[in-house]
């Protein structure tokens, strides 16, 4: 016991013990110093910092979308308007499985299963925080319906917002076109910036061509959201206040249309569902006045949004509403050309006032066999250049053809804008075709095709064959014959106005180079024999015209829609109706000071004067304010 005694140093153990304590002290005051350190860096130095991403955690900038500009007519009216809705939207940042919410959204019945693919490209395209718009008019039921469901979606709300609608639809299809949701095509060609909380943008007509000015520039808010990303409302406190201030959007600018509705109600009703066009135009200023084809569409369907089972249906349909006849359809335009052929033989010397010829039904050249026929199978007996055009007798430009010749018919047709795009402000304008020597030459590949013949010329003179030109061609030749050769180029849009400041915009006429006829007296002479064509003893449109209380000039067509062999006669109650001669009409009022020029055409309409020339007849009425129309 006593060795044991001696050997245990309680001196040692005690210094051990407290060399221990000082060190374990030294340590926990080290970790207690780094700790406050730490502590201090946080809440004071960088207290700024990090107060900043706590409420960026909580806090998150919304774009707010611009109201897009009114579209109005002439007179003010509203062609189309911002209507308030709920849309169904998804934040791709806060849902975890894409592909589940939106099948499970499919299911529900709240959007198309066929659209998921192109909502999947949308998200993926855009950036992830960017709200992607579903379904962009819900209706009550189906807001109802998700309210129910929305716990399930966390990401997916419906919100309020303005969706485009077209008070009179159809009427104004297409010329104003419509709007539709935003495609990947369209992504690429916007600024993303610009179109930030926007799910629409213009897809034809004026909606397309001014959609820089309809659109307007997006703002942004700030809005407070919980746990599970959902908008939280906050009315006052630390927080609200301490929020940077919103940017509100600026509103599109209002476009204003050249369209007189009235007159573009009456044309479009005037046509009846037919498959046909319509296009009124001021002589003096180019502007439009009613620009109408028919059968049409509803562009809200479109705004509302179209799934893709609805869009393949009228794709489909066989009266194709949505191909724009007015600007995009070419039909040969039949003797609606045959006062500018007229004009061209009687300033190149092909014809006289004097001349005249024997119409016996028919018209064949030297030293042959085959006979190009006149629309009366009697004849119309000895005509001259008044008479030809008053009853379009066609052996008389028959004749007339060969010696004004293909060359000087293209040169003038040119100068009446056949053959050309008029340069329009909506997309789609097709050119149509003025036949020419150069033209068929590199049209054709093989050689004996590309020959130009004199039988080819002989139909031309009486707008067949080749010749091809669109309604809205044929409005703006009706214009220059009423303005004795002045030309502006069409136009749809007459201004745009700012909606905050009341800055206006005007579009001004473009004048086009003049038709190149050297003598005026020629002028008077075709025009008096197209006044006669509608209020003329022996006119092939005397039946609307006559009556009327003012003077007006047209030009009835008629054109072939297949060719009939020598051996045949056309017999209109025989041919499929599909097969049946297209209707065609021009016309201006008053001849003596003429405000208005129209163009009509009636697909399969057979008798431009008995079908075509009424529905003319009516715009006129209208726009000159006729009340005693027959």
């Amino acid at each position: 016991m006593s060795l044991l005694t001696s050997i245990k140093d309680h001196h040692s153990e005690r210094r051990v013990f407290i060399a221990r304590i000082i060190l374990a002290s030294v340590v926990a005051g080290l970790l207690l110093a780094i700790v406050i350190v730490r502590l201090v860096q946080l809440q004071v130095i960088d207290y700024e910092h990090f107060a900043e991403r706590a409420q960026g955690n909580r806090v998150r900038i919304e774009a707010v979308p611009p109201i897009r500009g009114l579209i109005l007519d002439r007179k003010g009216r509203v062609l189309a308007e911002n209507r308030p809705a709920y849309q169904l939207e998804l934040i791709p940042e806060q849902v975890d499985d894409v592909d589940d919410t939106l099948q499970r959204l499919a299911n529900l019945e709240l959007i198309e299963a066929t659209d998921i693919d192109r909502f999947k490209t949308l998200i993926a395209r855009g950036p992830r925080f960017k709200p992607v718009t579903l379904n962009l008019q819900m209706t009550d039921k189906e807001v109802a319906h998700f309210a129910i469901q929305r716990p399930r979606f966390p990401g997916v709300d419906f919100r309020p917002r303005l969706i485009r609608h077209y008070p009179d639809g159809p009427a104004v299809a297409h010329a104003i076109g419509y709007v539709g949701a935003l495609s990947e095509a369209d992504l690429q060609r916007l600024d993303p910036a610009r179109y930030s909380g926007t799910g629409q943008t213009g897809k034809s007509g004026v909606e397309y061509s001014f959609e820089s000015q309809l659109h307007g520039d997006p703002g942004y808010r700030h809005v407070v959201t919980n746990a599970r990303g959902r908008v939280v409302t906050i009315e006052t406190g630390e927080l609200l206040d301490s929020l940077p201030p919103d940017a509100q959007p600026t509103p599109g600018h209002n476009v204003f249309l050249s369209i007189d509705l009235d007159l573009q109600r009456i044309a479009y009703d005037a046509l009846g569902g037919q498959r046909g066009a319509v296009v009124a135009i001021d002589p003096w200023t180019g502007e439009l006045l009613a620009l109408v084809s028919s059968p049409s569409f509803d562009p809200n369907l479109f705004a509302a949004g179209m799934s893709s089972t609805q869009f393949n249906g009228l794709q489909s349909d066989t009266e194709r509403p949505l191909f724009n006849r007015a600007v995009r359809g070419t039909y040969p335009p039949g003797s609606t050309i045959k006062p500018m052929l007229a004009l061209a033989a009687l300033e190149t010397g092909a014809t006289n006032l004097t001349r005249k010829s024997v119409c016996i039904g028919w018209f064949s050249l030297p030293n042959s066999t085959h006979r190009y026929r006149d629309w009366r199978p009697e004849g119309h007996g000895p005509m001259d250049l008044h008479d030809a055009i008053a009853q379009s007798c066609d052996v008389y430009f028959y004749e007339v053809s060969i010696d004004l010749g293909i060359d000087n018919l293209n040169h003038y047709l040119d100068q009446f804008g056949l053959g050309q795009p008029t340069g329009i402000d909506v997309p789609g304008e097709k050119s149509g075709i003025n036949p020419s020597r150069e033209w068929k030459a590199a049209t054709f590949r093989n050689p004996a095709d590309q020959r130009w013949y004199n039988g080819e010329t002989v139909i031309a003179s009486i707008g067949q064959g080749y010749m091809l030109a669109t309604p809205l061609q044929l409005a703006s030749a009706a214009a220059t014959l009423a303005t004795r050769g002045t030309r502006y180029r069409p136009h749809l849009v007459a201004a745009w106005e700012d909606p905050l400041t009341g800055e206006r915009q005007l579009v001004r006429p473009e004048r086009l180079a003049d038709v190149e006829i050297e003598n005026e007296f020629y002028w008077e002479t075709v025009i008096d024999a197209m006044h006669s064509v509608m209020q003329g003893p022996r006119g092939t449109a005397r039946a609307v015209g006559t009556g009327a209380p003012y003077a007006m000039a047209g030009k009835s067509g008629t054109a072939q829609v297949f060719t009939v062999a020598q051996e045949e006669e056309y017999d209109e109650e025989e041919i499929e109706y599909r097969l049946r001669d297209h209707a065609l009409f021009i016309a201006f009022a008053p001849v003596e000071n003429p405000q208005i020029a129209v163009a009509v055409i009636v697909e399969n309409g057979s008798s431009g004067s008995r079908v075509a020339a009424p529905v003319a007849r009516a715009i006129m009425d209208q726009y000159l304010e006729i009340d005693d129309a027959p």
